[in-house]
């Protein structure tokens, strides 16, 4: 089948790979110049220096087999682009968790050797948290759907909330503790601390995120023939009895798209207009406009003598408008003395996070600092709350030939770049 792929980030680039494989003539459309979405390569000046960044900081984890097996099969070595550490959850005055080389030891056995060995906490809230993590294994990391994170911990010391729980559901449910999903939050320990050894490995990109799999999914793309559209915004989605007939602005025209088929791996409210025009995708699109959103903003900044102790340290928060976690990219391929904070579920004007972050990092890292820029993705994840409802792969109930995909897609995991890779495969293999 002639299949059209509309959104070139690493869902879409993924759907497309498998599309390919699997023998059918895709076309890729992508209304920006860069493929990657939400995760994609950003060039900028700062005081006549050329700086490659990315519009925010992400982490993979050894549990990211899918993401992992594609990124090898573009003939990409994770090894060489991805540092990989221990999971560490450590602050800059030493305390908090830090598991041994889990790859060396039983996965269980690395995480109880990690909190019996972690700094600043007593020997009594040490094995609370073990009595509780082998109460949650007991129970197969399941809960009710509609408990949220802070009533899964309640009771829990409150130290152990807020340097570990607390960081590690903003990290990767991108949701505060009081509205996060327990459920999801559960799924996401299961997977990277038990599934297997060093599934909670922590994958740190040395090089930009497009080239760490958008851009070589691209290329391979173009080798096998298949075409790739950038600066391709497309306008409107219709069926007809030949398929689809895909409607584009394409440099400065319109152009017409014809498939057999369409994966629609845009973001969710772009999705959702591409479909208004099908009356039986209602109670899809009503699905994908109900999700809320997070923000996430990510502020670069740098002074000469800027070095962490190590690539990452988290940062104690008490506001929507400070960081939860800093990154060296001095150490992680970029200029010396660039470090970029992190404020995951973030609030407040641009002038307030910088200012935030700004005394943040004098305060807990000792360091005067220069704003060098901040990106906000105002739209970054859907909010991982409990009970959520979220639209699944098919469009239209039955109807294979319309077919979605992206991090927000049904699925277990929150809006991850695994959960966007695995909805990309699961789309191209959905096509019948």
């Amino acid at each position: 089948m002639r299949v059209a792929v509309v959104g070139a980030g690493w869902a879409g680039c993924t759907a497309a790979l498998e599309l390919s494989a699997r023998g059918h003539q895709v076309v890729l459309l992508e209304a920006s110049r860069l493929v990657g979405g939400r995760a994609r390569r950003l060039d900028l000046t700062h005081e006549d220096i050329s700086l490659r960044v990315d519009n925010g900081q992400h982490i993979l984890i050894g549990a990211y087999t899918e993401t992992l097996r594609v990124m090898r099969g573009l003939g990409l070595r994770p090894e060489q682009l991805l540092m990989r550490l221990p999971l560490t959850l450590r602050f800059a005055d030493g305390r908090g968790l830090s598991l041994p080389n889990a790859r060396q030891l039983p996965a269980a056995l690395a995480a109880a050797a990690g909190i019996l060995g972690a700094r600043g906490w007593t020997l009594g809230e040490k094995l609370t948290l073990l009595r509780w993590a082998s109460g949650w294994r007991l129970r197969r990391f399941e809960c009710a759907a509609d408990l949220s994170v802070e009533d899964l911990c309640r009771g829990l010391p409150k130290v152990l909330v807020d340097e570990l729980v607390g960081p590690l559901c903003v990290s990767a449910l991108n949701t505060p503790v009081g509205r996060a999903s327990g459920r999801v939050f559960l799924r996401v320990l299961h997977d990277a601390l038990l599934s297997s050894s060093g599934g909670s490995d922590l994958l740190l990109p040395r090089c930009d995120l497009s080239t760490l799999l958008p851009q070589a999914a691209v290329q391979k793309l173009r080798e096998q023939g298949q075409a790739v559209e950038l600066g391709a915004r497309v306008l409107t989605l219709q069926h007809q009895a030949f398929g689809w007939r895909v409607q584009m602005q394409f440099e400065g025209r319109q152009k017409t798209e014809t498939a057999d088929a369409v994966v629609l791996a845009c973001p969710s409210g772009e999705a959702s207009r591409l479909a208004s025009a099908l009356p039986q995708a209602h109670a899809w699109r009503q699905l994908a406009l109900s999700l809320k959103h997070e923000a996430i903003a990510t502020v670069y900044a740098c002074s000469p003598q800027a070095r962490l102790a190590q690539p990452m340290l988290a940062l104690r928060s008490d506001s929507d408008t400070q960081a939860q976690f800093v990154f060296d990219r001095g150490q992680l391929g970029g200029p010396r003395g660039l470090l970029a904070f992190v404020v995951s579920a973030s609030a407040g004007d641009r002038r307030a996070l910088e200012h935030s972050v700004l005394a943040q990092a004098e305060r807990q890292l000792g360091l005067s600092l220069q704003i060098v820029q901040t990106l906000i993705e105002r739209r970054a994840t859907f909010a991982c709350t409990p009970g959520l409802l979220r639209p699944g792969t098919e469009v239209v109930a039955g109807q294979t030939r319309l077919l979605a995909c992206g991090d927000y897609i049904e699925g277990p995991y929150p809006a991850t770049l695994e959960g966007a890779v695995r909805s990309g495969l699961q789309a191209a293999r959905s096509l019948r």
